[in-house]
């Protein structure tokens, strides 16, 4: 059987949500982000027992299709953004590569995204991004030209606009001044708002 699961966005939240299913005696087959197979030993399944466990450590069970689209969407711009997957051809824009991977006509992943998270699969893409962009700016190790190509900029002063915009200040300056001003993957959504 296969449970949906909200708010996974790393690779500690997949082992949590492994151990918390065994925990529970639960035979659990594979878990990848957003995702968790279990193998049934008996007829009945205590659902409540199952989202309460996730619940205290954050997750939540997706109980239907519409919510589904909205984390597969999350998760393939997560994957793509945070953790380097590399499925989506540079040449590809987002659009392209969501109505690709989840097989629905874009207009309804926008507004379906919209209509629920209150903003646009461009501006979380954005905010995503910039996201990343301070993770590597605290880091050091690569310049910000090469962040603005990881991150499929057209340019530096794209990347260094859009970061103005969303934080204030200038990714040189946030460099400079060494802020920590992160804010966990899944808590992204709620900063988007100023892009």
């Amino acid at each position: 059987m296969q449970l949906l699961i909200k708010n996974m966005v790393c690779n500690r939240c997949v082992r949590v949500v492994r151990e918390e299913l065994e925990k529970i005696g639960l035979s659990v087959s594979k878990v990848e982000l957003g995702m968790a197979t279990i193998n049934l030993t008996s007829d009945t399944i205590q659902y409540n027992l199952i989202q309460n466990t996730l619940q205290k450590e954050g997750f939540e069970l997706i109980e239907n299709q519409k919510a589904s689209v909205i984390e597969r969407i999350k998760h393939l711009i997560i994957n793509e953004i945070h953790h380097n997957k590399g499925e989506k051809p540079a040449s590809q824009n987002f659009s392209d590569f969501l109505v690709k991977k989840i097989g629905y006509e874009y207009s309804y992943l926008s507004h379906l995204f919209s209509s629920v998270e209150k903003t646009t699969i461009e501006k979380y893409i954005i905010a995503q991004k910039i996201e990343r962009t301070k993770a590597l700016l605290l880091n050091g190790e690569i310049s910000l030209s090469e962040i603005a190509w990881a991150l499929d900029y057209s340019s530096v002063a794209h990347l260094s606009n859009q970061f103005k915009q969303v934080e204030g200040i200038s990714p040189s300056e946030f460099k400079r001044n060494n802020l920590n001003t992160r804010l966990s993957i899944d808590s992204v959504k709620n900063h988007v708002s100023l892009v």
